[in-house]
């Protein structure tokens, strides 16, 4: 009787163990684009100029950027920084959507309450991303804006960034243009 239970055991661990097996998900790896991403990761040293309106003076803003990798997916880059003279934080987190075939990304900071939403596409280059959102117009006309936000990676140590805006004749009016050096 013993040996019937310890069979009728192992056939049915036997079985149980297949049918988990059978039900384990396959997860995605990686693809090219995710590891175009990694580009990002490490300590960055940033600095800029922007303006607030086309007619204002430039802002000199400095600051640092901690990139890092999560899972193989995504990059987080965490800034901290000073924007003519006030302190400024900020979280973007950048992937790419394989189904969508474009990257995506979020971004929230300490000077606005909008959780920006971003598409876009490496160039043929291969150096630069451009990313579109849609956001509160900065000239403070109430209605909703098109934005571009680009890194060119002219060196595995350099990447120059550049914020657009569009305006009402639907031209990019660029209003923040910088520089961030790996550390």
């Amino acid at each position: 009787m013993s040996r019937f239970i310890a069979a009728c055991s192992i056939v049915c661990l036997a079985l149980f163990t297949s049918i988990v097996a059978a039900q384990t998900p396959q997860f995605p790896s990686p693809q090219e684009e995710h590891e175009w991403l990694k580009q990002f990761e490490g300590e960055w040293a940033t600095s800029s100029k922007a303006t607030a309106s086309p007619d204002a003076p430039a802002m000199d803003c400095s600051g640092t950027m901690k990139s890092r990798q999560v899972g193989g997916f995504w990059v987080v880059n965490e800034m901290q920084g000073d924007i003519g003279g006030v302190d400024f934080n900020a979280v973007q987190t950048l992937g790419y959507d394989p189904a969508k075939k474009k990257y995506v990304g979020t971004w929230v900071d300490s000077m606005t309450d909008h959780l920006w939403q971003y598409e876009g596409t490496v160039d043929e280059s291969g150096k630069k991303l451009s990313l579109v959102a849609e956001g509160p117009d900065m000239m403070g006309t109430g209605k909703m804006a098109k934005y571009r936000d680009s890194y060119e990676f002219k060196t595995r140590n350099l990447v120059v960034a550049t914020a657009e805006m569009m305006d009402d004749k639907g031209e990019w009016v660029t209003f923040m243009t910088g520089e961030m050096k790996r550390k």
